[in-house]
């Protein structure tokens, strides 16, 4: 499947002027071209998905920086917070430059698994003990094994989400198979000690590099 500046993931021409979007068709042969609003909208996505990808490398420094400990102020929660804000943001842009490979479901699925974890990940790692098991039918010392689900699953999602990226033969695989080595070591953090979550961080940190700087040269920027 060819993606290219004059045409779409699926196969439809698409006429994009960087000077001015959408001049006006001359003759019947340009009829067949894509609507002014269908070129600017895809033009937004692919600068979107090109510049959020950068956020994966950022989201890795910080979960590193969690990792190690974090001294005084910001403290570990924002740092926590922030590291998975930048994460999410990126997974999606991941998922989106994705969108037409042949891993489009594959890249689905671990978005979708990812987002399922970080949701029940935040509410079990920000809160305490007490505040958890008070507000979930759960009996006490039961909070520490659902934060190692938590964090499996989302894991697991990254995984998903790696293999697509070796499969895809969009972008570089070898960033895929440090993005799965990352969700491995990431996902098993809360029940390891160090330096495997450090470890995770410095492969999601090479993987998300190596996955901005290609998702850079490939989507064009006009």
């Amino acid at each position: 499947m060819s993606i290219s500046h004059r045409q779409t993931a699926s196969g439809r021409p698409l006429r994009v002027a960087p000077a001015w979007v959408g001049a006006p068709t001359t003759s019947e042969a340009d009829t067949h071209l894509l609507p002014v609003r269908d070129a600017v909208w895809i033009w937004s996505v692919r600068r979107y998905a090109r510049l959020a990808l950068w956020a994966l490398p950022a989201a890795a420094v910080f979960y590193g920086w969690l990792t190690l400990g974090v001294q005084g102020a910001p403290g570990p929660l924002a740092v926590g917070l922030l590291a998975g804000w930048l994460a999410m943001i990126s997974l999606i842009a991941l998922a989106g430059l994705l969108a037409g490979s042949r891993t489009r479901r594959c890249a689905l699925a671990g978005l979708l698994t990812t987002l399922a974890g970080a949701t029940l990940l935040l509410p079990v790692a920000a809160l305490p003990e007490d505040a958890v098991v008070a507000s979930a039918p759960m009996a006490a010392g039961h909070v520490p094994g659902l934060l190692a689900v938590a964090a499996a699953v989302c894991g697991a999602g990254m995984l998903l989400l790696g293999w697509a990226v070796f499969r895809s033969q969009l972008v570089n695989p070898a960033d895929g198979v440090l993005l799965m080595l990352a969700a491995l070591a990431m996902g098993a953090g809360t029940s390891v000690d160090q330096p495997v979550p450090t470890v995770g961080a410095l492969l999601a940190l090479a993987g998300g590099m190596g996955l901005a700087w290609t998702g850079g040269r490939l989507v064009p920027r006009s």
